[in-house]
């Protein structure tokens, strides 16, 4: 746990996630990534993890993402190498003592399954919000970019994991960056896919920064790293020039949500640039 101010910080579980490792680092060498990184399997999948951020404070509760949920079906779950029984947010919220109705905030940093789909669950045949409690967000431009994305990205969209939560009436469209509340900020970042919204958490003298997949592993905080997935790479690489710098002069902790290897970590600078000095875990999992 990572105390800033009066919030308390902690990442949700829910559960081992594959995917190819060239896809994750685009025109990076295989010899380079997996150094880098990790080894791929025979399927040149990489070992990745879906790791939410809990933010409590007063009489709130925020979750910002909610991995990939347990509506993709058996076909899907063992192409991404998803354990069925972690992936339900319950389970990793529970570790916690808390359930899907003590959430009072639930943020979005993007739509993609894997950042949206435990927002929802079937219940008779039918995709209901799980936090009913929550107000939601997402980025306007987010949620347009959802609703009709390109041949290039329109896979990782579906749209049961979020147009219940719209049908009910909580979910809030942002525009721009912008307090949720003060000292919870978002900025939208859009090299991966127009309107993600980062996360950044502070107070007087610290802050938290939750990347989503602008910082999906430590391995990414090069800026040659892209994902092959990136709608824009040079958007992404723009705003990696942009925001590492005021991480590393700030020592901002930053969130590594897809890091099956470590959650978190401070930056550090040397004649090649920007680099992970310190990883760490922000809670026992």
């Amino acid at each position: 746990m990572i105390k800033i101010g009066k919030f308390q910080i902690d990442v949700v579980d829910t559960g081992p996630l594959a995917l190819d490792g060239g896809a994750m680092f685009g025109v990076v060498p295989k010899a380079l990534w997996q150094r880098a990184y990790s080894e791929s399997d025979e399927a040149n999948r990489i070992p990745m993890a879906a790791r939410p951020l809990l933010v409590r404070w007063d009489d709130k509760v925020m979750l910002i993402d909610s991995g990939s949920g347990d509506k993709l079906g058996e076909k899907l779950e063992g192409i991404y190498n998803i354990e069925h029984n972690k992936t339900p947010i319950s389970v990793g919220l529970s570790k916690y003592n808390l359930t899907p109705d003590d959430i009072t905030d639930f943020v979005y940093t993007h739509l993609h399954f894997d950042h949206s789909g435990g927002s929802t669950i079937i219940e008779n045949d039918e995709a209901i919000p799980v936090f009913n409690k929550a107000k939601h967000y997402v980025q306007q431009s987010q949620y347009n970019w959802a609703m009709n994305p390109t041949m290039k990205d329109r896979a990782s969209f579906m749209r049961e994991n979020w147009e219940p939560v719209r049908a009910s009436g909580s979910l809030e469209m942002l525009d721009g960056t912008g307090e949720i509340y003060k000292g919870i900020e978002v900025i939208p970042v859009d090299g991966h896919t127009k309107g993600m919204q980062m996360v950044k958490i502070s107070d007087a003298s610290e802050t938290v920064l939750f990347g989503a997949d602008l910082t999906p592993t430590s391995a990414h905080i090069s800026y040659p790293f892209i994902m092959g997935y990136d709608n824009f790479p040079l958007t992404t690489l723009a705003e990696k020039e942009k925001f590492f710098p005021i991480a590393y002069e700030d020592n901002w902790t930053i969130v590594f949500e897809h890091d099956a290897f470590c959650q978190a970590g401070k930056f550090g600078m040397n004649d090649k640039g920007i680099f992970v000095k310190e990883k760490f875990d922000i809670s026992e999992l």
